[in-house]
């Protein structure tokens, strides 16, 4: 578990010659290399794809299929921009939020306030995770109850993050995500034995681009929840940080030298956005057919983790209860990935942001481990002790969703600002990667800004 006797910097935030690696030049050892992006997977293919894709395909059937899958094709240029950042200045996601322009107050920029202030209602969000967690188990074991299950699920995440090693976390969110693909891809198979079989008509159906007045609203809910969000947008900064990206790069520099390295490792992190992308995609495809074919066939649209349930009974009519089974356990594990990947994001966002109020000194390597260790149990106490008062799991996520839909916007002014004006001119993209950035840009902003005003 010790990462001080690997090949890895020893300390990926700081800077030195000492860290200095070649990028790879084969495909065998450039996969070697990929990582952050099974931590981001492990992040979004959560509660968002499990409860609210498959609740949209209920409502709209196939119809929207086409949006949810363009959804997460163009939002990685945003991905791909704050792992540019991190790689060629090394610089933290509050170090560059604390660069962008505006006002500031005790010398910390209004960008790093306002993310501060929407985390306390993002504490609801992963609350409402934790909740579903423990409701799903209890549904699988029903002889223990859900507080106890509350408590049992908020101590495995805290003694699964709290040592804080990044080689833990990558492998874990790996391990994951390995079985929520399957497990997802095997539901949709299994779907095929069922009287809500589907053909490629209706796939071919769904990618017609066709869009009824009736279905806009859904359409553009279903864009601003798939796929990466603000979130894990600013999660990925730290994992291509950790990963030793930016320390393989060496300290920033104006030479030919550090530029090809700048570029080499850079493309490495596109690999590993993209194959992520890939799975992510695949996995949100698949649970929005299993909304659409088994509850938008029947009329049914169930709340929130009623879902979960629905969807595991419509298997006992080929399978038995065993495969009901199967299905909740494996929904424990697509919810407990996000629940994973959320704290070990946490700890690391937050320790980056009490660095830049004063509270401690992020870079030293020692005070940063131990702010990870203190925030992996202060979370998980915190978000269960907020669905065990609210126990209102659903809302306690829109809730939390909402207040994404204005960090996408504080995200989207981060990513303009580090393209134009931070980026260094010798790693400027080409103009193909700018269309789809501002395709991003747009769409994202539009995204945003209807959801706020739909909640006004």
């Amino acid at each position: 578990m010790d990462e001080l006797n690997s090949d890895r910097p020893r300390d990926p935030y700081l800077l030195t010659e000492d860290d200095i690696k070649e990028p790879p030049k084969t495909v065998w050892e450039t996969i070697k290399h990929l990582g952050p992006g099974f931590v981001l997977s492990a992040a979004i293919v959560g509660s968002g794809e499990l409860i609210a894709t498959t609740t949209l395909g209920a409502r709209a059937g196939f119809v929207t299929f086409w949006v949810v899958i363009l959804s997460c094709l163009v939002k990685v240029t945003l991905q791909l921009e704050f792992g540019k950042h991190a790689i060629s200045t090394g610089e933290t996601v509050m170090t560059a939020f604390n660069k962008l322009p505006g006002w500031s107050y005790r010398q910390v920029n209004w960008s790093i306030w306002t993310w501060l202030f929407i985390q306390v209602f993002k504490l609801l969000q992963v609350g409402g995770i934790v909740g579903g967690v423990a409701i799903t188990l209890n549904i699988v074991f029903p002889s223990v109850n859900v507080t106890l299950w509350t408590a049992l699920t908020a101590i495995t995440a805290s003694l699964l993050v709290f040592r804080g090693y990044y080689t833990f976390v990558e492998r874990f969110c790996l391990v994951m995500i390995a079985f929520f693909t399957v497990f997802t891809f095997l539901s949709v198979y299994f779907l095929q034995y069922t009287s809500y079989a589907i053909g490629w008509g209706d796939i071919l159906f769904g990618l017609e681009f066709n869009l009824p007045t009736a279905m806009v609203g859904v359409a553009i809910g279903a864009f601003g929840i798939t796929g990466v969000g603000g979130d894990e947008i600013m999660y990925y900064h730290y994992w291509c940080l950790e990963k030793g990206y930016a320390a393989y790069t060496g300290p920033v520099e104006k030479s030919e030298e550090w530029t090809r390295r700048a570029r080499g490792w850079i493309r490495v992190m596109y690999w590993d956005a993209f194959l992520s992308m890939v799975v992510y995609t695949l996995v949100t495809a698949a649970f929005y057919i299993l909304g659409a074919a088994v509850l938008h066939a029947q009329n049914v649209v169930p709340e929130g983790y009623q879902m979960i349930e629905t969807l595991s009974g419509m298997y006992t009519e080929t399978m038995g209860v065993g495969a009901q089974n199967v299905f909740l356990i494996c929904a424990v594990v697509v919810l407990f990935s996000t629940l994973f990947s959320a704290l070990a994001s946490w700890t690391r966002i937050f320790s980056d942001c009490f660095g830049t109020l004063g509270v401690f000194d992020f870079y030293d390597i020692e005070q940063r481990r131990k702010a990870i260790a203190i925030f992996a149990w202060v979370f998980p106490i915190l978000w269960a002790l907020l669905f065990l008062f609210m126990q209102l799991p659903v809302l306690m996520v829109i809730i939390g969703g909402f207040f994404t839909s204005i960090l996408l916007l504080i995200v989207v002014f981060a990513a303009i600002n580090f393209r134009y004006v931070r980026l260094d001119d010798q790693l400027k993209p080409g103009r193909f990667y700018d269309i789809a950035f501002w395709i991003s840009v747009v769409a994202i902003l539009l995204a945003g800004v209807y959801s706020i005003i739909q909640v006004i």
